[in-house]
């Protein structure tokens, strides 16, 4: 007589979805060491660049941080520390893209990621759906770009530098 299975006649939970949550701030470049600005995965020409070890987009970087955050892979700086030489520079939108092989390679699908820069300039409005592209490209899912201000409090009120907010949603693929 076989054993009966304790399991039988219950459904199987499917594996639920995890979230994970982002957060970048860098300064303005100084005046004497002008840089681009990048933001969103966009060249932003004429505007004040941010200052950082790779291409400091903020919004790009919170994105790839909430994405490790997901699914248990640590955070940005443990995965692309600024000790690592071969991110000096790197464009946000390469870390954006690795950080999303990283997790799809962890047994995870990435559902979408939402993004909130903080800041006075650059105006997203007018190239948002421009930076959703982008940055989409780079995960592979659904990015969705919004932006405020402070109204004129703390360092990005005060136009000192550029914040991004950014959760992302993954799943288990087994």
């Amino acid at each position: 007589m076989s054993t009966p299975d304790p399991g039988a006649g219950r459904a199987l939970t499917p594996p639920l979805p995890r979230t994970g949550i982002g957060v970048d701030v860098h300064a303005y470049a100084a005046s004497d060491a002008p840089r681009d600005l990048w933001l969103a995965g966009l060249h932003w020409p004429g505007e004040r660049g941010l200052d950082g070890h790779s291409d400091a987009d903020v919004a790009a970087h919170a994105a790839a941080d909430a994405l490790l955050a997901a699914a248990g892979l640590g955070d940005l700086g443990s995965t692309f520390g600024t000790s690592d030489p071969r991110w000096a520079g790197a464009s946000g939108v390469a870390l954006l893209g690795e950080a999303a092989r990283l997790v799809r390679a962890a047994g995870f699908a990435i559902g979408n990621v939402s993004v909130q820069v903080i800041g006075n300039r650059p105006r997203l409005g007018p190239r948002r759906a421009e930076a959703e592209a982008a940055l989409s490209a780079a995960v592979g899912a659904d990015v969705h770009v919004s932006a405020t201000t402070t109204d004129g409090l703390g360092l990005t009120g005060r136009g000192e530098g550029v914040a991004a907010l950014a959760t992302a949603l993954v799943v288990p693929t087994a």
